[in-house]
């Protein structure tokens, strides 16, 4: 095999792999504090980007907001 350089481990191979108190993306509640999520489920142009996010919904109210993400 090729030597190959490694630099230092971030951590050790006994740690664990989950940590308390660290919150999950999954969460209950977590789509309340997240800018263009909407209770139903549905999502705005803000959920995908954060530039003018106002001009990237669509124009006709009727029609679905299919957002790039």
């Amino acid at each position: 095999m090729a030597d190959i350089r490694v630099g230092k481990p971030d951590t050790t191979q006994t740690s664990p792999a989950h940590i308390r108190g660290v919150k999950g993306g999954n969460e209950p509640g977590g789509y309340d504090a997240m800018p263009g999520h909407l209770p139903d489920g549905k999502g705005t142009a803000e959920r995908s980007t954060g530039i003018n996010a106002d001009k990237r919904n669509p124009i006709d109210p009727n029609s679905p907001n299919l957002s790039p993400a």
